[in-house]
C-alpha cells in the first residue's frame, strides 16, 4: 500500500539547495523537467510527537557517525550548527543556501527495519496469483 515517502523542503533559494543536495550530499537524483530535480533518499522512519498545534512537521536525514558527518561537510564549506546531545540522539543542522535549516541527527534509539523492496514484490506477487486463481 505504502511504496515511499515523498518530502518538500521549501526554499527562497531552490537552485542553490538543489546544487548542494546534489553536490555536497551526492544524494542521486533525476531531472523530471525543467530542472526540477528529485532526490533519491535512503530508507526513512516516521514519528508522531505531541503538539499544540497540527500544521507543523519536521524533516531530518540521519548518519551512523555526526563527528564524521559534520567534519566532512566542514571540508566541503557546508556550516554546521554544534552537537547537542538530545537523549535519543546527537543532533546538528546544516544551513541550506537559501536560509532554511536541515536537521541531521544520529539516532540512539531503535529503529524499526525498513519497508523492503523484497516485502513488496511478495505482496504484488501473492495478489497476482489470487487474481489469477478467481
Amino acid at each position: 500500500m505504502i511504496i515511499g515517502a515523498h518530502s518538500i523542503i521549501y526554499s527562497k533559494s531552490p537552485e542553490a539547495d538543489r546544487a548542494l543536495l546534489r553536490e555536497v550530499f551526492e544524494l542521486p537524483h533525476v531531472d523530471v523537467g525543467d530542472g526540477w530535480l528529485i532526490f533519491g533518499l535512503p530508507p526513512a522512519e516516521l514519528a508522531v510527537h505531541p503538539s499544540e498545534t497540527n500544521d507543523v512537521h519536521e524533516f531530518y536525514l540521519m548518519t551512523d557517525d555526526i563527528d564524521g558527518f559534520v567534519t566532512e561537510m566542514r571540508k566541503r564549506g557546508v556550516a554546521c550548527g554544534p552537537v547537542r546531545n538530545e537523549g535519543w540522539g546527537l543532533l546538528t543542522h546544516v544551513t541550506l543556501p537559501g536560509g532554511g535549516k536541515l536537521g541531521v541527527y544520529q539516532p540512539r534509539h531503535a529503529r524499526p527495519k525498513p519497508m523492503g523492496l523484497r516485502k513488496r514484490a511478495r505482496t504484488r506477487a501473492r495478489r497476482s496469483s489470487r487474481r489469477r486463481a478467481r
